[in-house]
């Protein structure tokens, strides 16, 4: 049986000018991601990797093509109507955690809850609840400066997963984490993905890559599909 669509990039292209210069950055992308797919993509650095993930969020607007998210094209939205689609069907890990300073672990978990409607108390436990499984249990109430960086990274993700979305989107999630606590994160996005959350995941790590369902390779400002090793 095939997966419903959570996502569709068609014909996808970035150009940036560079004084009187066009740069090419995407050309012709086409991507598709099923309810709980896991969709690795790799490539060399500067290839676009970070800007393909910036307008799949909508945190970018094409060149030419289109984004869709469970059918609705994110171009057609408006600023704050595309803000309140993305607190509901998306999450974000980027290599920088971008976490709130002032406000505890647990509050920044519960943060997209909290923007998207959902009680303090309820927003509470499912943050416990997530921290819990990336391993912050023990440190709720503490801010991000009196955690290390492998710790924030694991609230990052824990906050991106908060919401249940539709599809997350990850540039190297496990970067900043020991291998024992990236296992868990892996373990997280297999558990999510079998309950229907999609994840596009940029990645250097090869064993990464082994987890996911597909891997494509960026280059040459188009995606290619990179044939599995042999088991």
């Amino acid at each position: 049986m095939n997966k419903a669509l959570v996502m569709r990039c068609e014909n996808l292209g970035r150009v940036y000018r560079d004084g009187s210069r066009e740069v090419q950055v995407l050309t012709g992308v086409e991507l598709t991601l099923g309810d709980g797919e896991k969709v690795a993509i790799v490539g060399a650095s500067g290839s676009g990797k970070s800007t393909l993930l910036n307008l799949l969020g909508g945190l970018d607007t094409p060149t030419q093509g289109r984004v869709l998210i469970r059918g609705q094209d994110l171009a057609k939205l408006g600023e704050r109507a595309l803000c309140r689609w993305r607190n509901k069907h998306l999450g974000f890990v980027y290599q920088f955690h971008h976490l709130l300073p002032e406000f505890d672990a647990r509050e920044n978990v519960a943060m997209p809850l909290l923007i998207g409607g959902t009680g303090r108390r309820r927003a509470w436990h499912a943050a416990d609840a997530l921290l819990e499984q990336v391993g912050m249990g023990h440190r709720l109430q503490h801010r991000p400066g009196e955690l290390s960086g492998g710790e924030r990274q694991r609230v990052a993700i824990a906050r991106a997963l908060v919401t249940q979305p539709d599809c997350v989107l990850m540039d190297e999630p496990t970067g900043n984490l020991d291998p024992e606590s990236a296992q868990q994160v892996l373990a997280l996005i297999d558990s999510l993905s079998a309950a229907r959350t999609g994840f596009v995941v940029v990645t250097h790590d090869p064993q990464i890559a082994a987890r996911m369902d597909r891997t494509l390779e960026l280059r040459q400002g188009a995606l290619m599909e990179r044939p599995r090793a042999p088991a």
